[in-house]
């Protein structure tokens, strides 16, 4: 059996959902409906680290490594996942690495094209993907062809969507370039846009057939950009490990140089809890709702904000707004959140919602989101570091208070 933290999660009456570490499983003992999950060890190598995600004949790894761009085409023609290949990224990106990815696949005799679409959440819409999916259809694509989304979260979701609905559906792969998008929108399956009423409300899941994460692109980021990322890097420590929290901590300096050999650590461990909490519950029917630490009150900034705040800038602003909640509710001690906002607050993430952004409007866009039932939001909110209960049970005056507490 692999060595490792298990994973504990316990449903009770209350629709309320508990996560955390425990040591042993005896300690599950007094919880009722109850698992226990072997967290998920990676194969090293000198070459290459790997994690799987086990979904039965859907099953996919991740593959960590630096450099790992020149070797894609490489794995890909061994893999056989398409006999050619649409490579489809925002303008800014193609630019990057377009063309990196374009030779790694015609040096080993894999045809391929590249199509961009503009950067920018804004572009993040049913528009974007009428104009791919025509432009897939001019260039002759069918079933036994294979999308490549390369880029940050917005491209993810946009390629695996169009990879979903055209021909109804067909294979694709990721190859994510921002921290945010290698830690957490790449793994998963989960794809789709932004319509006037919400952010994601238009999409489905659909898991790719592998995740290329090459840790050197990291170092073209913008320092925004990498924030961004951050946010969701601390939101796994919040929800799922303790240890992580403090690792995060403890290294921060090095994760702020982008010490290459940090990153890795710190992308394999956000991408073996992703993994596990997808195998568990893949459509985010219990267990895979804890992702959404932060991010219930975070998207009502983004779209308050006509998104010209960064989806983890507004995650950020969400997580601590969540932590008052929860002190609110009487189940976090004060300062377990001041230690939260403290190591949010140190990676120069922000803290709070800009008194500018219109609270009501904000709670409006609440009833919205795809994860609120019959008009109620649910919230995951900490009780401890490292644990986390979901609930629909908060009134509306400790939800203004939150939103309302600059």
């Amino acid at each position: 059996m692999p060595s490792g933290v298990s994973f504990f999660f316990a449903k009770n009456g209350k629709d309320e959902y508990l996560t955390g570490n425990i040591r042993t499983t005896k300690d599950t003992k007094s919880a009722k409906n109850c698992f226990v999950l072997q967290v998920i060890t990676f194969q090293r190598n000198e070459a290459m680290k790997q994690i799987e995600v086990g979904l039965g004949d859907r099953a996919y790894p991740i593959f960590v490594q630096e450099g790992l761009l020149a070797d894609i085409g490489a794995d890909l023609k061994e893999r056989k996942i398409g006999k050619r290949y649409v490579i489809i990224a925002d303008d800014r990106v193609a630019e990057l690495y377009g063309q990196a990815v374009v030779v790694s696949l015609e040096a080993v005799g894999l045809a391929c094209d590249l199509i961009t679409f503009p950067r920018g959440e804004e572009n993040k819409n049913l528009t974007t993907i009428a104009g791919l999916t025509s432009r897939l259809a001019q260039l002759g694509v069918d079933r036994k062809d294979c999308l490549i989304a390369l880029g940050g979260g917005v491209s993810g979701d946009i390629t695996g969507f169009v990879a979903a609905i055209y021909m109804r559906g067909i294979p694709f792969v990721q190859i994510p370039t921002t921290l945010l998008a290698q830690v957490d929108s790449s793994v998963g399956g989960k794809t789709g846009v932004d319509i006037p009423e919400g952010k994601n409300l238009v999409g489905c899941f659909y898991q790719p057939r592998a995740v290329y994460i090459d840790s050197t692109v990291l170092q073209s980021l913008p320092p925004e950009e990498l924030l961004n990322g951050l946010a969701e890097v601390i939101k796994y420590g919040v929800i799922y490990d303790a240890d992580f929290f403090y690792f995060l901590n403890a290294h921060r300096e090095k994760i702020q140089a982008l010490d290459l050999s940090v990153m890795e650590d710190v992308i394999l461990r956000c991408c073996s809890i992703k993994a596990e909490v997808v195998e568990a519950d893949e459509r985010e029917a219990d267990l895979r709702r804890i992702l959404n630490y932060g991010h219930t009150l975070g998207h009502a900034v983004e779209a308050e904000s006509h998104f010209t705040i960064a989806h983890g800038m507004a995650v950020a602003m969400g997580m601590v707004a969540v932590n008052k909640i929860a002190v609110a509710q009487g189940i976090l001690m004060a300062e377990t959140a001041g230690e939260i906002t403290d190591l949010i607050s140190s990676f120069g993430l922000p803290t709070t919602i800009p008194p500018e952004l219109n609270r009501q409007q904000m709670k409006e866009f609440l009833k919205t989101d795809k994860k609120t039932v019959a008009g109620k939001p649910f919230f995951v909110l900490p009780i401890a570091i490292g644990t986390v209960i979901i609930t629909d049970d908060v009134d509306d005056a400790i939800i203004d208070g939150a939103l309302n507490n600059f």
